[in-house]
């Protein structure tokens, strides 16, 4: 039986040391990062076969609006219809194969620049040029509608456009599974992009990026400033199909053994590794007056810290905002929830916000290269939401924009360890303990890619 708030099921996930390592592998193969073969039965067995992100559903807002969605040397089209759905087309002409989109734009139909015939947003043929040439549209009566655009399986959820390329695909709700749920009371589709939402070329295997969003691990070497902010021994793990989550405590990492002061301060600097946690201080400041003495001296009774007094003001605010968070625990108004939905997309989420990671393998089909996309969402009422939201950025090849602190550590991280990996004389990883989502994640990717058949 479902919770009445889904989130529950993460808050009762097993720690580190309740997890059995029995069934996991935890030496993961390194040909999987530059081996040719194995990125040829990976595109073949996964990436066409899989569900997979193609963009925001607020990237196409209205009737008419199109964008490309681009895999290897794949193409296909994503339109707004009349009637308010989104819609996915294999981007080639009925007629002579011709692409007829590049990009993203608007039209009230496809026309194809090769020959002009044209397609209605729905995909169904709707004129072919010259007819007084060669004949009419008439002509076709008999094939019309097996001349229209080759549609393509695509569906949205939490303010995401999912695509999969097989046509047999099973339902995207049968792929989430329980995450949908999850997820849900978060309201992603209601959030947009602020501040962030850049798409750039890496020098390294798309599944590094995975990798490290999946960890903590790295912390210590990579991102010394984070360590008073997280506390992996008090992470919770649990795993659903191909897809894991996983939740670290929010603040210093041994924030209920200090004082209320130091409680108190330890909150205050958060935002400088979290700002979106800024807009939530005066409310906290105002729960921690409430346990002041005439001198000033803070106080908390028992049962009473910083870090509830935190998850409060963070309740309080949002709602005051105009977001419902009756869904969501005491624990999701305040920590980190890192989701991984299989395969490239990764999402750091806390209430009212999420840093959303996609990687995707690189067109020209070298497994050395990928994109990755970095978002920052974030819940704003309506009426703000045009005015504030953050267009993509494409970075072009052989150029860097530098991003925040901790990102462009993860940046410079990822391609160097590129460049270990690629040697022919290392074979394997050896993960440790605290990798367990990587030996779970790369568990369900060997699910997929085999060696021989398909899954």
């Amino acid at each position: 039986m479902q919770p009445d708030r889904p989130g529950e099921l993460i808050d009762r996930g097993a720690l580190i040391r309740e997890i059995d390592f029995a069934p996991f592998h935890m030496r993961v193969s390194t040909d999987r990062y530059h081996s040719p073969e194995f990125a040829r039965r990976e595109r073949e067995q996964l990436w066409m076969r899989v569900w997979q992100v193609a963009g925001r559903a607020d990237d196409i807002p209205e009737a008419g609006d199109w964008m490309e969605y681009r895999l290897f040397d794949q193409s296909w089209v994503l339109v707004r219809g009349k009637d308010g759905a989104v819609r996915g087309f294999v981007n080639a002409c009925r007629h002579r194969g011709n692409a007829f989109c590049t990009g993203k734009g608007h039209s009230p139909r496809f026309t194809c620049p090769y020959h002009n015939w044209s397609y209605g947003l729905d995909g169904a043929l709707l004129a072919v040029a010259r007819p007084d040439f060669e004949g009419s549209l008439e002509d076709f009566v008999g094939e019309k509608a097996e001349l229209g655009l080759i549609t393509a399986k695509v569906e949205c959820f939490a303010g995401f456009i999912f695509i999969n390329p097989d046509p047999s695909a099973a339902p995207l709700a049968d792929f989430l599974g329980e995450v949908a749920g999850l997820l849900a009371p978060y309201k992603l589709e209601e959030m947009i992009p602020i501040g962030l939402n850049r798409r750039e070329p890496l020098e390294c295997n798309w599944k590094v990026v995975m990798d490290a969003f999946q960890e903590g691990y790295h912390i210590q070497a990579v991102h010394p400033e984070l360590i008073s902010a997280m506390d992996e021994s008090q992470e919770r793990y649990a795993f659903f199909g191909d897809h894991s989550v996983a939740t670290g405590p929010f603040g210093a990492a041994n924030l209920e053994d200090f004082g209320p002061e130091q409680q108190a301060d330890s909150i205050r600097g958060l935002p400088a590794t979290f700002p979106s946690v800024t807009e939530v201080l005066p409310r906290f400041e105002e729960m921690l007056n409430e346990h002041r003495s005439a001198d000033g001296t803070l106080t908390f009774p028992e049962g009473v810290t910083g870090r509830i007094l935190l998850q409060q003001a963070t309740r309080d605010t949002l709602t005051g905002k105009g977001l419902d968070v009756s869904k969501l625990t005491d624990i999701q108004m305040s920590d980190n929830h890192f989701h991984l939905v299989f395969p490239n997309l990764f999402m750091t989420i806390r209430a009212g916000e999420a840093t959303v990671i996609i990687s995707t393998p690189h067109e020209s089909g070298d497994p050395g290269r990928c994109y990755w996309q970095v978002m920052g969402l974030m819940w704003l009422p309506p009426e703000q939401r045009a005015a504030a939201r953050e267009p993509l950025h494409e970075v072009k090849e052989g150029e860097h924009e530098p991003y925040f602190l901790a990102l462009e550590q993860d940046y410079d991280q990822m391609q160097a360890q590129q460049r270990g990996l690629r040697n022919s004389g290392l074979t394997e990883m050896a993960l440790t303990r605290q990798e367990v989502r990587l030996a779970y994640y790369h568990s369900a990717l060997d699910s997929w890619v085999a060696e021989r058949g398909k899954r």
